[in-house]
């Protein structure tokens, strides 16, 4: 009997009180009840806020559409009409989204808030600058401006954008590894510790822009420079980030590794550079921040092509749109380097997988 209570409970099968557990086996169990299948949502119900971002790309393209822009002194804004065109493809796909399965649409619902949000952010720079030219001309445009500066002004900024491109890569790649091998040392060793320290701590802070004549007298070419004046700005963190990370390894990491045979060389290899990675990689997020802001002084002052070339002869044209297009694709090359940096560090923190926060 006690057995068959014990299967009783097992199996979630307890019988009525007073009756043999024999007989509550030999009845039929009931099924658990199953929670109601949920009746289809109707299309607009799955998915408000895609709902709501449909009304506002479309109350954009009736506003850019159906209100007359304000002339001021000089021919229509063009591409208005493209524009308009292009808000209201947008809401209709969204309201398409809005009755996709869930599981199709994930990506839609994550960006859902920004979707409404972006088309009220630009119906006010609409209204404010194409339709009551209340902020002044030609120091603003409204937003189709800039794809008459991308479809018109393609090539020029183009071929900018992969200067500065080259550029970065350059000083960037230079000033990560020296600054890698630099930060280990120091971590590592502390005779090259006492010489090196003294002079990053007297050196690093100085920011790299105000090195720029000096990088100009003593380099061949303003190329040369500005390669320097990068690798500079993306060096010292990567450095400092780096002695962090492999100064605060766990000692017992080394003395397990030295009972079991380990050379110096592999200490280095395998034990603190692995455990001073999530280290490193705060360094070059931080480096490749910093190489931004020197890219576009030093290409300013010499370089002949490149995205701060191209904003500087923007500036000296007054050709403002050209410079607002010129940023969105700085922004855009930034984070479309952030994000292959973070896709590297994944992968080769992937043995850490949990622990790393950012």
């Amino acid at each position: 009997m006690a057995l068959l209570r014990m299967l009783d409970q097992f199996y979630g099968l307890p019988g009525p009180s007073g009756t043999s557990s024999t007989a509550a086996s030999a009845t039929p169990a009931k099924p658990a009840s199953l929670p109601a299948t949920e009746p289809a949502l109707p299309a607009a119900g799955r998915w408000r806020v895609g709902l709501l971002a449909a009304l506002a790309w479309g109350g954009l393209a009736a506003l850019t559409l159906l209100w007359p822009n304000q002339v001021s002194g000089f021919s229509d804004w063009a591409y208005t009409r493209e524009f308009g065109f292009v808000a209201a493809a947008v809401g209709l796909l969204l309201l398409a989204a809005v009755g996709l399965n869930p599981a199709r649409a994930s990506r839609w619902r994550v960006a859902g808030p920004w979707l409404v949000a972006l088309p009220l952010l630009l119906g006010l720079w609409q209204v404010l600058t194409a339709k009551l030219a209340v902020l002044p001309t030609p120091f603003f445009a409204p937003p189709q401006s800039l794809a008459e500066v991308y479809i018109d002004d393609w090539k020029r900024l183009g071929e900018s954008t992969w200067h500065s491109a080259l550029l970065l890569v350059q000083g960037v790649s230079i000033g990560a590894v020296v600054g890698f091998l630099v930060g280990v040392s120091i971590g590592w060793s502390r005779q090259v510790g006492y010489w090196v320290h003294p002079v990053i701590r007297f050196v690093g802070p100085i920011p790299a822009s105000a090195l720029l004549p000096l990088a100009f007298f003593f380099f061949p070419s303003s190329h040369a420079a500005a390669v320097f004046l990068i690798a500079l700005a993306t060096g010292f963190p990567v450095a400092v980030l780096t002695w962090s990370g492999v100064a605060s390894v766990n000692k017992q990491y080394y003395d397990v590794a030295r009972t079991l045979g380990a050379s110096e060389w592999f200490l280095v290899l395998r034990v603190a550079i692995p455990a001073a990675l999530p280290q490193v990689f705060v360094g070059l997020f931080m480096g490749l921040g910093a190489s931004f802001s020197i890219l576009v002084t030093a290409e300013m002052m010499g370089v002949k092509a490149g995205l701060g070339w191209y904003l500087s002869w923007a500036q000296g044209w007054a050709a403002y749109t050209n410079m607002y297009a010129a940023l969105i694709v700085m922004a855009l090359l930034c984070s479309g380097l952030i994000t292959l940096l973070f896709a590297v560090r994944d992968r080769a923190l992937s043995w850490q997988k949990g622990t790393v926060k950012w």
